[in-house]
């Protein structure tokens, strides 16, 4: 008696498709370690911010590395930002983990973070310039605040960007 309802749960378990909560449930897609997630983000702002001194150019090249620090063409980094590739994070696709994340999906779950290094750009450019880095720095204050509210709060740490690319960050 207890083996027929054995089978029956192991055939319901068998008929149930595989869907991206199923993916996402699954022991390798395991939610990665918010406090590693924030050092990591740390450690690219910083490097962000750092390349952002330079002259005019600083800013637009931080900030492209912002936006695209999840999909870098660079072998040794293992296509991930430094941050991630230093605390052992990788960004998955949660349809399709095994695929790597494009320039797009990448630009999608970064964008509010690559507004920080444009306040470089702007810096140089008096007066309006500077207006326009207190509004920037306003914005990126609160979607900062509301993005580590999401890492925490959500029960797969998928952020507002993770959400917009379809990503979630696992530890690797």
């Amino acid at each position: 008696m207890s083996t027929e309802n054995e089978d029956q749960e192991k055939e319901v378990k068998e008929e149930k498709p595989e869907t991206s909560e199923t993916k996402i449930n699954d022991a390798t897609l395991a939610k990665a370690d918010p406090v590693k997630r924030i050092i990591a983000f740390v450690i690219d702002a910083v490097a962000a911010m750092i390349v952002g001194f330079i002259p005019l150019v600083g800013g637009i090249i931080g900030a492209l590395y912002m936006l695209l620090r999840d999909a870098l063409p660079i072998e040794a980094l293992e296509y991930k930002s430094i941050g991630k590739k230093l605390l052992g994070l990788s960004v998955v696709n949660v349809a399709d983990p095994t695929s790597k994340i494009d320039y797009a999906a990448s630009a999608k779950r970064n964008w509010m973070f690559a507004l920080g290094p444009i306040m470089f750009f702007f810096l140089f450019i008096p007066i309006i310039g500077w207006i326009i880095d207190i509004l920037l720095a306003i914005a990126v204050l609160i979607l900062v605040i509301i993005e580590t509210i999401k890492l925490f709060s959500d029960e797969k740490g998928i952020r507002m960007g993770d959400k917009q690319a379809g990503t979630m960050v696992i530890e690797k």
